[in-house]
This record gives structure tokens, sequence and C-alpha cells, in this order.
């Protein structure tokens, strides 16, 4: 009978542990950003000066648990010819995956955009923090995304690589 009851007490604990780890991970560390309306969308010039851009129907969350976690969506009526011209473009980006209750914000249609050149992506701000850049990628049809990107540095710190000499200093953080 004490085998059967520590079983139960053993799979009940489980099964907590398990949901309590769902949901920390899923919703317990993110917070709804409250946008300011009128600086939360910055594209890096092609001369590296950071401009706002034309936005509306900003949503964004954040945690502080992790520098990668941002996420955020709005739209533009700013050509993306325009943009293109005038932004600096950031290679290489791939949107990390949002929590499935962000609904705006769908990881793998945004890569799919970006792969078959539906949507460019862009130089928001470098070195946000030491290593986390934050990019914003734009489609053809206004739509956007902003997430953080680990950059080259910041891949080189967290796997014990020498820093090289274009990495900024740790101590200082972001631009």
């Amino acid at each position: 009978m004490t085998g059967k009851i520590l079983s139960i007490v053993i799979a009940v604990s489980a099964v907590i542990a398990g949901v309590a780890m769902y949901y920390l991970q899923v919703y317990a560390f993110y917070d709804t950003v409250t946008p300011s309306g009128t600086d939360d969308v910055q594209l890096t010039t092609l001369d590296g000066t950071r401009e706002v851009i034309l936005y509306e129907d900003f949503q964004a969350i954040d945690s502080e648990s992790s520098p990668i976690r941002f996420r955020a969506c709005f739209t533009t009526q700013t050509p993306i010819s325009t943009l293109s011209a005038t932004y600096e473009p950031y290679p290489g980006a791939a949107p990390r995956n949002a929590p499935g209750w962000f609904e705006c914000f769908d990881a793998d249609a945004i890569g799919n955009d970006i792969r078959d050149g539906r949507a460019q992506v862009f130089t928001s701000q470098r070195n946000r923090e030491f290593g986390i850049d934050r990019v914003v990628a734009i489609t053809e049809d206004g739509r956007g995304y902003i997430w953080h990107e680990i950059n080259d540095c910041g891949d080189k710190a967290y796997d014990g690589s020498p820093l090289g000499d274009d990495c900024p200093d740790r101590e200082i953080g972001g631009n």
C-alpha cells in the first residue's frame, strides 16, 4: 500500500512541476510593453544614426529574464523601397519564436517572408546590450516585426572564444 501512495505522490508532483515549468516559460516572465507612441520603432540609417520611422498598431512583449525575449509587431505606411534606400540592412537575421499567445508574431511566417524576399531586415540598434542587436523586419505590405539577435561578439562571448577588436567593451554595453 505504501508503494502505491508513494507512486501517486511522485506522479502528482511530476505533473505539478511540469505545469509550473510550462507556465513559467510561456507566461510568467513576459510583460506587455507599454508603447511610447513616438519612438518605439527606430532604424539605423546608412550613415549610422538612429531615426524613428512612422508606425501604427504597435504591440510588444519583453522579459527581464533574457536579453533575447523582446518581440514586437507594428504596421508602417513607408514603402519598402524607401526604407531599403535609407536604412542599414541586417543580413542573416532569423526571427525567434514568440509565445503562442502573442499572436501577431509568427516566427515561421516571418522567416519565410525574409527567405522569399517579401520582407527586408534592418538594423535598429547594434549592441543594445553587449552582444545583442535589435533588428526590424518589414514586409512589402507594411507589416513590421522587431526582435533581438545575438551578434558575432555575443556568440564569441557566450562560447568562450576570444573577442575581436571590433567588439565593444563588455562593461559599457549598448550604444
